[in-house]
């Protein structure tokens, strides 16, 4: 049985690293595996931790550039205009995320028809903004607006209901606000850093007394495949939207949630 739950576990963190940066939502995609593979963490503690493994990939991609950021930032104003772009893109994200938490954990999380929705309804919009006549302004993510980045934060709260994609609302929401494709997904790969970093401690706390060494166990082999997968998938995005659209990733949200939702409501699940 411990096998058992630590082979889910290893599959689930894969799914974490495939998804978290691709505008499919990881969330939603962890949830309806753990849901149809009969895996089900205590506070949904393993679903939110192993996401830092992802997150950690992000680091590693960009060390040269964090490093060069924050060890000029006492020097370069462009360096500290990023720092406070992040930082304010982030805040609201705490305060909804700090006062909606327990809603989203006992209601939203243990929805399983709403994800399979949101998949869906994701999935439109992103073929819709994909096929948009759109005129970038912004090429550079280091360089946005605090304005346009604070409007980037308020897109990222949408996320929160789980199925529509933390990356795919910042990614649609930095579009739609004028950068191009890859500054988008590089913002939204930057924000990800405080955002998910901040949901793993508090996550973390709120939850202690419920870890223990099988938890424990689980989280680790989760992390570590979420890490290994998500350094593979983000360089390749990078490389992907740089000539492609969206329009794939839409249409798996779309046969993703359908396929979901017919199961749910068959009864397979």
């Amino acid at each position: 049985m411990e096998e058992h739950t630590l082979l889910v576990s290893l599959v689930l963190g894969v799914i974490e690293g495939m998804t978290e940066f691709i505008p499919v939502s990881s969330t939603g995609h962890l949830l309806l595996a753990g849901h149809f593979l009969g895996f089900h963490s205590a506070g949904r503690t393993f679903e939110v931790v192993i996401q830092l493994g992802a997150v950690m990939a992000i680091a590693v991609v960009y060390a040269h550039k964090l490093w060069t950021v924050f060890s000029t930032a006492g020097s370069d104003p462009q360096s500290r205009r990023f720092i406070a772009s992040i930082t304010i893109a982030f805040l609201p994200a705490v305060f909804v995320g700090v006062l909606a938490r327990d809603f989203i954990k006992t209601v939203l999380f243990e929805t399983p028809v709403l994800i399979a929705i949101m998949l869906i309804l994701g999935g439109v919009i992103l073929l819709f903004v994909d096929r948009m006549a759109l005129k970038p302004r912004h090429d550079d993510a280091t360089a946005f607006p605090i304005r346009m980045s604070l409007a980037i934060g308020f897109f990222q709260c949408l996320a929160m209901i789980p199925g529509v994609s933390r990356s795919g609302a910042t990614i649609v929401g930095g579009l739609l606000l004028g950068a191009d494709r890859r500054a988008a997904a590089e913002f939204s790969f930057f924000l990800s850093l405080p955002t998910m970093a901040g949901a793993f401690g508090y996550d973390l706390f709120k939850n202690r007394a419920l870890l223990d060494t099988s938890a424990i166990n689980e989280i680790l082999i989760g992390f570590l495949a979420a890490f290994v997968t998500a350094i593979l998938v983000v360089r390749w995005l990078l490389r992907y939207l740089s000539s492609h659209g969206f329009a794939v990733f839409a249409w798996w949200r779309i046969i993703v949630g359908g396929v979901a939702l017919s199961a749910i409501l068959l009864g397979a699940g």
